[in-house]
């Protein structure tokens, strides 16, 4: 994402670039403005370091100096280019921290509409891959959703929406990655516990719960062939009391299979399981 200013702010960065000819911008000279106690000049340093793209020094002194600029008319801007610098020098959870801060504290100013967007885009560039815990994925799309809702007609819409979707599409590999490791674990027993009779079980639980809370997902019939294996697995690995009417619902599912995804690489799979199903059911 490109950083975006409005005229006054380009004003202060052209100034800014102006006086990033005063100093060479080494460590040495940063520390001896890091340690100055003039704290406009500290600010305008960091505007500089900012428009130089030294983000990481300019998050430092803007982080020193940005509580004595509340009240100031360089408050908005001073706390929304440490959002920024933080964000771009990659630090992303403290930067969706102080965009999150930057619009609690102005909802009306003047970068109220990009901070809010970048709570939710600081989170989607730390979102971890699917097999681990997502829940800053589901932070990101909280922050996108509240900004869909503040901002309906944002020129930032589309791009919100994009990202919604793609970390929904993670929950949703996130869940059929789920599923399938208990499938796979079939009738291993090492890690049943109290709420599940065997991994088939899970897998069904599992795969269902994912349709209900995605039904529109382009996966709906990978965990249908999943959720449709594990009842016909389940029910053959079940006691005498519960296989007939397991092998029912295995049968049922399979038919339910065939009508809803009948150009399926699984129908066969789904015709054979009807036949070794009837086999036990037709009594």
């Amino acid at each position: 994402m490109h950083v975006k200013f409005d005229s006054n702010m380009k004003k202060n960065v052209i100034v800014a670039i102006l006086m990033a000819s005063l100093f060479s911008g080494c460590a040495n000279e940063f520390n001896r403005i890091y340690q100055s106690t003039d704290v406009t000049y500290k600010y305008e340093c960091a505007k500089s370091y900012f428009a130089m793209g030294k983000f990481d020094y300019a998050a430092t002194l803007l982080q020193d100096v940005v509580l004595t600029q509340k009240g100031r008319n360089s408050g908005q801007e001073s706390l929304y280019m440490l959002a920024m610098a933080l964000y771009n020098n990659r630090d992303f959870e403290a930067a969706s921290a102080t965009f999150k801060k930057y619009f609690q504290s102005y909802p009306k100013g003047d970068y109220a509409e990009q901070a809010c967007f970048y709570i939710g885009q600081s989170l989607f560039e730390s979102v971890p891959e699917p097999r681990l815990d997502q829940t800053p994925t589901v932070g990101a799309i909280t922050a996108y959703q509240n900004f869909l809702d503040y901002y309906p007609d944002s020129q930032l819409r589309e791009a919100a929406q994009n990202r919604l979707f793609k970390l929904q599409d993670n929950l949703v590999q996130k869940e059929y990655l789920s599923a399938k490791l208990y499938y796979n674990l079939g009738g291993y027993f090492g890690n049943i516990n109290a709420n599940t009779e065997s991994n088939y079980e899970a897998c069904i639980i599992t795969a269902q719960n994912a349709l209900k809370t995605f039904p529109y997902t382009d996966k709906r019939e990978d965990f249908s062939v999943l959720i449709m294996k594990s009842k016909y697995y389940l029910a053959k690995n079940s006691s005498e009391q519960k296989k007939v009417e397991r092998y029912r619902d295995a049968e049922d599912e399979c038919y339910g299979f065939l009508t809803e995804f009948p150009e399926s690489k699984e129908c066969k799979t789904a015709q054979e399981y009807i036949e070794k199903c009837k086999l036990v059911t037709k009594d």
